[in-house]
């Protein structure tokens, strides 16, 4: 054995041998399963420490569970597809497709330099036509029940990135990928129907008990159930009414004014001859080169025009004037308000602004509101005024009557309304799947026929960035056949979101190497859904909710049989230096190639397990990096000295009452930490708490195996110890503890191994450590028999000297104590 611990040599040793015998490849239906994955990387060029920290998070569980007798299924794949290769692509003036194959590549071997267990059999990469022709084929399916459709949407749009985001894909008004400002545009675009199950994906959220309160209750937030009513609104000389969603409808009879979305499809209809067309239109140029983000948010300045057109309050019978408002969204409710500006401060200050009225309905219980002297709007609970039979009523308490007041006349009717909105999947970029739909003059919008997908994403065209995407620049592409007539036709040049490969891969995991269909029955019954999902908080609305409405597309369709596809989530907080997350803009990216280069990946993986709870930011810290190789060196160093004593005996399996005071401490530690490995990574997944446990264990083993000598029972016991922390360190740093297994002579090797077994008996102790406290604050642990009563506890108590400091001169009230735990001194 080697006296120097050399990880460079050890590391490519092992993990060569776990490639050439497929030690992580795993058969369906082979015992009890467990699937563990961690979220796909984007092919980026290079794994950062997120990379490491995410993948070291999910390795640890899989080589854990595997060590617990279980199946585990552990894949890698790329999320290929997407806007940051293509631009990256375009920088480097290459092709997109060359430059992620490249990543690939790379950031492969890098991942292997890792050690990660992963069955690289299951490999995927979302930009391979063998995986994107079944979600073509999953798109024809949602376009055959509707779940699919196409329309004229206001839409985000992204100048740099050159196309259009989803609404959870635009933060603070900014694009999620580049930061530019987004503005609205309206354009043709795909959509699924996400909306259809919005009911479900709520209550779905009730059932998922091992996900972080945090997620479900953002879900909760964006899919925004509200109860409210649904409100007729007649316009003179209109065929049409105006109809609006409210949660206020015990406000109808203060409403004043209407407010629409500038983008609201009715405003050319309505503004149509009464001269007001050119100051309208001015108004929605306007607002359309405004931030999103800022209407969203409501920091801009009110501001409206008024359409010259009327609707009709149907209960009071006022008529009232239709202004568009640039606090008004389309998406939201029906892109139309009714205005209430006593009781609602947006629409307070547009009226005040606009000179228009306002009445009171709602009177607080302690004071009169006086429109001409209100400088706000009142939101609170009151009684009712100026609302015909409803007058004195509790307002709250009318809600329901009004919405049956409404529908029993037939104004409007009690319903529900969501926040969450239908997915815009279109993108106007090249780098994508190709969405399979034909346009044909004479047919006009035609599926692709199932057996000519995939649709191929051609790869013989140049990629420049300039005038759009270049698949509308390309007749080779676009020019085809009609499927229904035979005439000349024209694809669709959009492709798909990014998002939608991500959706669902985690499915095809289960059979990748099936082309027979998107899935294996067999094999998806067996392997889904994912027992453990390990990702960022970041994926929190996108991926994460994106995936559940995909999930149950997919049953609908009858491809799976469950609905929601992660049973546990993780989420890992992110890798902090200088106060702030890695990033190239800030400088402050540390490299995983130097830290592994210099110090083993072993070392790499348990910094990142070490510095901080995985739910929890970590830290970069240099000094930390350099405190786990010293451990490991201190490891590898003791077992050279030790080992050879050790190569000839085997564990000690006795009674922990046959051992020597020494040998029975060690031993009782042994499994103490046993024990609390297996709580710390089952219960919680605290891997901090583990290792440190076992450092805790090296740390008293170190001075009986420096002095151990020829006796048989020590070197027995000793070996035991040695034993149990290379298998519970295993997991974490699994290229030095498979190297120190076969130099201590096993010859099974230790990824096949299980883990140790707590003794329940050596656990026992003679005597316990309790704390003692003054009043509740800890002034001294003392040492008492594990059978000592309360009486005998108590007078050790009161006999220590530090509580005696606290005691001098002052009456004791009475002494609690609490079993195994803790004696208060009350005085």
């Amino acid at each position: 054995m080697d006296p120097q611990y050399d990880p460079q040599r050890i590391e490519a040793k092992w993990q060569r041998h776990w490639e050439e015998r497929q030690t992580f490849a795993v058969a369906d239906g082979d015992g009890e399963k467990y699937y563990l994955l961690e979220m796909f990387p984007y092919p980026s060029g290079k794994i950062h420490m997120g990379h490491v920290r995410n993948y070291s998070i999910g390795d640890v569980v899989a080589r854990y569970m595997r060590m617990k007798g279980y199946n585990v299924m552990h894949p890698m794949g790329w999320d290929a597809f997407g806007m940051p290769a293509e631009n990256a692509a375009i920088e480097r003036k290459t092709h997109p497709a060359t430059w992620t194959r490249q990543n690939i590549d790379y950031m492969r071997r890098q991942l292997r330099r890792m050690g990660f267990s992963y069955d690289w059999n299951r490999e995927l990469a979302t930009c391979d036509p063998s995986y994107y022709r079944w979600e073509q084929l999953f798109f024809l399916k949602m376009y055959e029940k509707g779940l699919a459709y196409k329309k004229q949407s206001a839409v985000n749009w992204c100048e740099p990135c050159r196309t259009v985001l989803a609404n959870e894909q635009v933060e603070d008004g900014r694009c999620w990928r580049c930061g530019t400002e987004v503005e609205s545009r309206e354009l043709s675009q795909w959509f699924f129907r996400i909306t259809a199950y919005a009911e479900e994906l709520l209550a779905g959220c009730d059932e998922l008990a091992g996900w972080p309160e945090r997620v479900t209750t953002m879900q909760r937030n964006w899919i925004g159930k509200s109860i409210g009513a649904r409100i007729v609104f007649p316009v003179p000389g209109a065929e049409e009414p105006l109809t609006v969603f409210t949660t206020r409808q015990d406000t109808l009879w203060g409403a004043t004014f209407m407010s629409l979305a500038p983008e609201h499809p009715r405003v050319a209809e309505l503004v149509a001859g009464t001269g007001r067309e050119a100051e309208v239109e001015e108004f929605v140029a306007r607002q359309r080169k405004q931030r999103r983000g800022d209407r969203e948010l409501g920091t801009l300045e009110k501001e409206g025009v008024f359409t010259g057109r009327y609707c009709i309050n149907p209960v009071t019978g006022g008529r009232m004037p239709i202004y568009l408002a640039n606090f008004v969204l389309l998406e939201y409710g029906t892109g139309a308000v009714m205005a209430v500006p006593a009781h609602d401060q947006r629409d307070f200050e547009f009226a005040r602004q606009y000179d228009l009225p306002v009445i009171v309905v709602i009177q607080p219980p302690d004071r009169e509101l006086d429109p001409a002297t209100m400088t706000e709007a009142y939101a609170e609970s009151g009684f009712l005024v100026n609302s015909g039979a409803f007058n004195g009523m509790d307002n709250r308490a009318a809600l329901d009557a009004v919405a049956a007041h409404l529908a029993e006349r037939g104004l409007g009717e009690k319903t529900v309304n969501y926040r969450l909105r239908d997915w815009g999947i279109s993108r106007q970029r090249y780098w994508g799947a190709p969405i399979p739909i034909i346009y044909c003059e004479r047919c006009g919008t035609v599926p692709v026929p199932e057996a000519d997908l995939p649709v191929v994403l051609p790869e013989d065209i140049g990629v420049t960035g300039e005038g759009g995407s270049p698949l509308a620049q390309a007749p080779a592409f676009y020019e085809t056949v009609c499927p229904a007539c035979g005439g000349p036709a024209r694809r669709e040049t959009d492709t798909m979101d990014t998002f939608v490969e991500s959706s669902w891969y985690y499915i095809r995991y289960a059979c990748a190497g099936h082309d027979a269909a998107p899935f294996d029955p067999a094999a998806v019954s067996y392997w889904l859904p994912v027992d453990q999902y390990i990702g960022g908080i970041e994926h929190a609305i996108l991926h994460l909710l994106y995936s559940r409405f995909f999930t149950r597309v997919l049953r609908d369709l009858g491809y799976v049989d469950f609905a929601e596809p992660f049973t546990r989530l993780l989420t890992q907080g992110m890798v902090i230096k200088d106060g702030a997350k890695m990033s190239k803009s800030k400088g402050n990216v540390v490299d995983p190639n130097a830290i592994i280069e210099r110090y083993g990946a072993d070392t790499a993986r348990m910094f990142s397990l070490f510095a901080a709870p995985p739910e929890l930011d970590l830290e970069w810290n240099d000094q930390g990096v350099e405190g786990a190789s010293r451990f490991l060196n201190r490891l590898w160093r003791l077992a050279h000295e030790v080992f050879p004593a050790l190569r000839d005996v085997e564990p000690y399996a006795g009674a922990l009452a046959d051992l020597p005071e020494d040998l029975r401490s060690l031993r009782r530690k042994i499994h103490q930490t046993i024990s609390r490995v297996i709580a710390d990574i089952e219960g919680r997944f605290h891997f901090n708490t583990a290792i440190s446990a076992v450092m805790e264990l090296v740390n008293e083993l170190r001075p009986l195996a420096e002095a151990l000598g020829d006796d048989p029972l020590a070197r027995r016991v000793v070996r035991e110890a040695f034993e149990a922390v290379l298998l519970l360190l295993s997991p974490i740093v699994p290229h030095i503890t498979a190297e120190l297994w076969q130099e201590l002579g096993r010859e099974t090797e230790l990824a096949a191994c299980p883990l140790p077994e707590c003794d329940p008996d050596s656990l026992l102790t003679d005597t316990v450590t309790l704390v003692v406290q003054v009043n509740g604050r800890v002034r001294d642990r003392i040492e008492v028999a594990a059978d000592a009563d309360n009486a005998a506890i108590e007078a050790a108590a009161m006999a220590s000297d530090k509580v005696g400091k606290f005691t001098a001169g002052k009456a004791v009230r009475k002494v609690v104590v609490v079993p195994g735990k803790l004696v208060n001194v009350v005085v």
